[in-house]
């Protein structure tokens, strides 16, 4: 039987196909059409990362984000959802959703890795994400 860290090395990330995948979306225009705005979760494209850094799943390489800042048109920053829950200043559990939300994985992205709208979230959580996002900065 394999213990957890023999389980652990045993998985693979497949950077091929992630490699392939950031091509394709490199070559995308931004669509003038996509619309998105500051609240809103949107899945997108986070591909496959580093170490401990959250990774995106299925062959879009997609897991849900929260668009934190808008800058313009092209970039954002955003952070990304997961469904492990975890109780400490790192993480934020959406009430409408239940979704987690990971504080301090925030990221500047293209909008060329936006895929489709999921929901926006409220003003007042909101706010309190990005005051417990702030909070972990010196």
């Amino acid at each position: 039987m394999l213990n957890k860290f023999e389980k652990k090395l045993e998985y693979k990330k497949d950077f091929d196909s992630w490699n392939e995948k950031k091509k394709s979306i490199d070559q995308k225009e931004i669509s003038e059409s996509i619309f998105f705005n500051e609240r809103e979760i949107w899945w997108g494209s986070l591909g496959l990362n580093i170490g401990y850094e959250q990774d995106g799943k299925n062959e879009n390489f997609e897991r849900p984000l929260l668009i934190v800042r808008k800058f313009n048109r092209s970039i954002v920053w955003v952070l990304p959802l997961t469904t492990i829950a975890k109780n400490n200043k790192f993480h934020y559990t959406l009430k409408s959703s239940g979704s987690i939300v990971i504080l301090s994985q925030i990221r500047l992205l293209s909008t060329k890795r936006l895929l489709r709208l999921v929901e926006t979230i409220n003003e007042n959580e909101f706010n309190e994400i990005l005051t417990k996002t702030k909070e972990l900065f010196p």
